[in-house]
């Protein structure tokens, strides 16, 4: 009988991942359907990339429904009753915060059960655990963003991969002292830094755009006249 405390991690996982999925389907004005879809594959993504890494075929989410069952029900009901206050201008400010926190919360749960699934059919690297963890955390993402023609997340805004990753360390660093121990402090880092990077816009360096470049250029371009002068 499988772990309940694990079990419930996974519901509230794969709740919150399929509403974030459905979320973004209803914002992009997709149909029934697609919101199914795109709440569906978030929920259960992760944990399929998972699998296959791990060589567990088929997928527990085709052997176990209960999981894909509860994504389309929790992505139904917020068809139904989230509709029209999400299309709405003045809620989408509201729409942004429940994704970012639902998101984060997926993140966070599915990115330490990545680990502790490996970790309990005998796998110990460090490297391997990580890379697994992460994997898990950010593949239903990957997957709903690239169904919903959007440029994936994890590329490119809000340190998103680089949170699963510390979730993932920290969990396979603890894990060998006390098990709900490193889930529970690899699930917190990761919300942690998922939460305060988007209040304060936390980005890693990246190249400056072409305008910002011309614009640098340019001002010092001024200040080295200003000084001649």
């Amino acid at each position: 009988m499988e772990n309940p405390i694990i079990f419930t991690a996974e519901i509230i996982g794969t709740i919150a991942f399929a509403s974030s999925g459905a979320m973004l389907g209803i914002r992009k004005n997709l149909d029934l359907f697609g919101v199914l879809v795109l709440g569906l594959c978030v929920a259960v993504g992760g944990g399929i990339v998972r699998d296959i890494i791990l060589g567990r075929t088929p997928p527990g989410a085709f052997r176990d429904p209960v999981y894909a069952l509860v994504a389309l029900g929790t992505s139904a009901l917020l068809f139904v009753y989230g509709k029209q206050e999400i299309m709405t201008s003045r809620y989408l400010t509201i729409y942004e915060q429940v994704m970012n926190y639902c998101d984060a919360v997926g993140l966070g749960i599915f990115t330490v059960l990545g680990v502790y699934t490996a970790h309990s059919e005998g796998y110990h690297g460090i490297f391997f655990l990580v890379f697994l963890g992460m994997m898990t955390g950010i593949g239903g993402g990957l997957i709903r963003d690239i169904l919903a023609d959007t440029m994936p997340f994890i590329l490119y805004k809000h340190i998103y991969a680089m949170a699963a990753f510390a979730g993932a360390l920290v969990c396979v660093l603890l894990i060998h002292i006390h098990l709900y121990l490193a889930l529970a402090a690899g699930t917190a880092v990761v919300i942690v830094i998922r939460v305060l990077a988007t209040h304060y816009c936390w980005d890693l360096p990246r190249p400056l755009h072409e305008k910002d470049a011309h614009t640098k250029t340019k001002n010092l371009s001024e200040n080295s006249n200003a000084d001649d002068t």
